[in-house]
Order: structure tokens, then C-alpha cells, then sequence
């Protein structure tokens, strides 16, 4: 039984990597239009609402200068918190639920003040996918 279990974790990893890794950044592009109520991204981008999304694959959370950023989205940060394609693709369907359970798995859930500032979340896998690929043509 635990071998079934551990195929379908490699099964559903592998998956998810390869939705990443074909994710459309044409499609992301349109798709970021609603993003682009609270973010800013590519050159002169400044922060808005929410931070500038310039740069944001490997970075790390909650450094962009001049912005306010929730106690746990810079707590999680200082906790190590790279927006790797895996991290955020794990980050836009709960923002939230991500950075608890971040702060948790590093062992310091009581680094977890409250809600992300990002009331949006991206349910669809394939969506999720696009806009990770639109986000890294703006990334080095």
C-alpha cells in the first residue's frame, strides 16, 4: 500500500512540475490583466496596492523596498521564503493558508500575524501555471 502511495506522490510531483514547466506566458499575460488591479511589473513598474511583481521568481518574500508587507509575509521571509515557480504555485491558490503553513513547517507558527494582504487567489492549476510563466519573463 505505502508503495502505491509513494508512486502516486511522484505521479501527481511530476505533474505538477511539468504544468509548470509548460506553462503559456502569452496566456499569463492576459490573465495578469487582473492581477493588475493591485500589481505593477516590467520596467518603471512601481508598487501599488500591492508590490511590484518585477523580478519576483527568486526572490526573496516581503524585500521590496518601500513596500508594507504583512507581518507574515515578512516574517516568512525572514524564515528563508524564496518565490520559486513550486513556492508560488503552492502561494496563489490560499495565500494565507501558504504562509502559515510555511511558518509552521520552519517551525515557528507563531510567526503567522494574520492574513496575507492578497485577498486573490488563483484556483486552477492551469492558470496558476500561465501566469508563473508570464511572471518569469520579468525575472532573471
Amino acid at each position: 500500500m505505502s508503495r502505491l502511495f509513494a508512486a502516486a506522490a511522484v505521479s501527481l510531483l511530476a505533474a505538477s512540475s511539468a504544468a509548470l514547466a509548460a506553462g503559456d506566458a502569452e496566456n499569463g499575460r492576459t490573465l495578469f490583466k487582473k492581477c493588475q488591479v493591485c500589481h505593477k511589473i516590467g520596467d518603471g513598474a512601481t508598487n501599488a496596492v500591492g508590490p511590484l511583481l518585477t523580478g519576483v521568481v527568486g526572490r526573496k518574500s516581503g524585500t521590496v523596498e518601500g513596500y508594507s508587507y504583512s507581518a507574515s509575509n515578512k516574517n516568512a521571509g525572514e524564515q528563508g521564503l524564496i518565490w520559486t515557480e513550486e513556492n508560488l504555485d503552492k502561494y496563489l491558490p490560499d495565500p494565507s493558508a501558504f504562509l502559515k503553513q510555511f511558518l509552521t513547517d520552519k517551525g515557528k507558527p507563531e510567526l503567522f500575524a494574520g492574513n496575507s494582504k492578497m485577498p486573490f487567489k488563483v484556483t486552477e492549476a492551469s492558470d496558476r501555471a500561465d501566469l508563473i510563466a508570464y511572471l518569469k519573463t520579468f525575472s532573471k
